[in-house]
């Protein structure tokens, strides 16, 4: 009997009541069309009702590939736990995902856990343990004394514990039984084993169908092509945790992106025909956050302003020839060396050298092999807190945004100093605010604890420093010491009256941040030995 089906015949089966699960990465690696059949599925007969959903990563983007916003439909929807969600407006039509609708709207169970738990928690309910145990997440917005990840008032339910072993704290996630994984791949045989031999990414998908199958579930493969047989060192999952294959030959890398082969090293690209990020503050911040960068050390990067900082290097010529092996880097996701790329296509990476799955990549971030991270941020408080995860109308999750800070010793926040409406100008005599950004990001109290730096600075040897486009904070055991400024810049007027609360201290003497980050030509490579 064949496994290969239509999209709707492969969702056919899932039951009211049933826990589907699904993995992908923005738009990489989505299994749209099998989603897409099923909230189409419900649009129709109003069944299956009342899944719990459980994505360990925002799937889809809710633009081009719409991910886990084709189920998120009230009576189909009952609860979501996913490790980030997405947020981003739609430029065709100018609205939100549906999903956080629903979610504002207290709709739904909404639960938000760290990207590390979400795809550690998968081995456990293969091992069919109790639960998952980690220290990570501990005093952040996970925690059940900040609201254990409930992000809307209809989510009761205590799916993450505060619990004591050997007087020591620590976050526990009791496992349940997955029912449905629905995962993607690049090609399967008839017999349904699957191979990822172009895709960017490879996330939780192993893990994801290993764990339905432990619970007595099914497993949904969606693929591009149907092969013969191949090596069995081409084989990632054997076919005989695949139930039912969907072959999509039309299916997208990612939005924008049809297939591009340097994706996954497939051909590689020359590094001078990437595009060079266009003069911004955001570029601003890049060089500045790249002269943080040290050779040997494996550095992470996160989404937002700090994505830029390889391609800015690229542009200064530190990647030429084989010198791009002395700045090692990766992204939460798994893909190691080349560069990754801005925007919507974060996360995988153009010319890899290797890409590894899901669970291994958040090994090595809670390992603490990742020495160097440059992450963003939307708000920094007086107590030592930055937020990522809940701030104004967006809901996003901490991503693996809190493995990462929690577990890397030098860290750099990289963001503007306001936002909303800013507007600069720079040039060779520096930088000039020309109107200030309605939102402040230097607040009292962070709208949500996504980590307590000053915490990881003080008890944990961590060192973070805060950079902008106009100023330059280190965080330090007592709080912020303002140590650079741009030039052109008032501190009184453009720094310390934009803060709702004083730095600890004012570096004497301040220094200057260097004229040539804010002219248009390349900014000449200055990089920590």
């Amino acid at each position: 009997m064949t496994k290969i089906v239509s999209a709707r015949e492969a969702v056919e089966f899932i039951p009211d009541n049933a826990t589907v699960a699904s993995a992908g990465v923005i738009g990489w690696v989505t299994p749209d069309a099998v989603l897409r059949a099923l909230g189409e599925r419900f649009a129709e007969t109003q069944g299956p009702s009342d899944l719990t959903f459980y994505f360990p990563c925002g799937t889809g983007d809710a633009m081009g590939i719409k991910g886990m916003d084709h189920v998120a439909r009230e009576g189909l929807m009952k609860r979501i736990v996913s490790g980030s969600f997405i947020n981003p407006v739609d430029p065709a039509t100018g609205k939100r995902p549906e999903l956080m609708r629903l979610v504002r709207e207290n709709r739904i169970e909404a639960y938000s856990w760290p990207i590390g738990a979400s795809m550690h928690w998968l081995r456990e309910v293969a091992r069919k343990s109790p639960g998952y145990i980690t220290k990570v997440g501990l005093g952040t917005y996970a925690d059940p004394l900040n609201g254990g990840g409930r992000f809307t008032e209809k989510a009761e339910q205590d799916l993450i514990r505060r619990i004591s072993l050997d007087g020591e704290d620590y976050l526990f996630y009791p496992t349940w039984p997955i029912d449905v994984a629905i995962i993607r791949a690049s090609s399967a045989d008839e017999q349904g084993n699957l191979s990822w031999e172009d895709e960017p990414l490879t996330t939780a998908n192993l893990a994801l169908a290993i764990a339905a199958k432990a619970s007595g579930g099914r497993v949904i493969a969606q693929v591009r092509r149907i092969v013969g047989k191949r090596a069995a060192s081409q084989v990632r999952l054997p076919g005989i945790f695949v139930d039912r294959i969907v072959v999509d030959p039309e299916m997208m890398m990612t939005t924008d992106t049809p297939y591009e082969s340097a994706y996954f090293s497939g051909t590689r690209l020359a590094l001078h025909n990437l595009p060079a990020p266009p003069m911004s503050l955001d570029k601003i911040i890049a060089r500045r956050v790249a002269a943080e960068v040290r050779r040997g050390e494996l550095a992470i990067y996160g989404f937002g302003a700090a994505t830029d900082v390889p391609l800015v290097m690229a542009e200064q010529g530190l990647f030429d020839g084989e010198e791009m092996l002395d700045y090692p880097a990766t992204t939460e996701h798994g893909a190691y060396g080349g560069i990754v790329m801005p925007g919507w296509q974060f996360s995988a990476n153009i010319n890899p050298d290797a890409i590894v799955d899901g669970l291994t990549q958040f090994d090595v971030i809670d390992g603490g092999l990742c020495r160097f991270a440059a992450l963003s941020f939307a708000q920094f408080d007086s107590r030592g807190i930055v937020n990522v995860s809940k701030f104004g109308a967006a809901n996003p999750g901490a991503g693996g945004f809190i493995d990462i800070a929690h577990n890397t010793q030098r860290l750099v926040f990289a963001g503007t100093f306001t936002t909303a409406g800013l507007d600069a100008a720079y040039g060779p005599e520096g930088l000039t605010v020309r109107r200030e950004g309605k939102v402040r990001k230097f607040v009292p109290e962070a709208d949500s604890i996504t980590y307590n730096v000053l915490e990881g600075v003080r008890d944990r040897g961590q060192s973070a420093r805060i950079i902008t486009e106009r100023a330059v904070f280190d965080v330090e055991a007592d709080g912020l010491a303002l140590v650079e400024v741009a030039p052109g810049i008032d501190v009184r007027r453009d720094v310390l009256e934009q803060m709702d609360f004083a730095p600890a201290r004012i570096a004497e003497p301040l220094q200057k941040m260097s004229i040539e980050l804010f002219q248009s030509a390349s900014a000449p490579a200055k990089v920590a030995v």
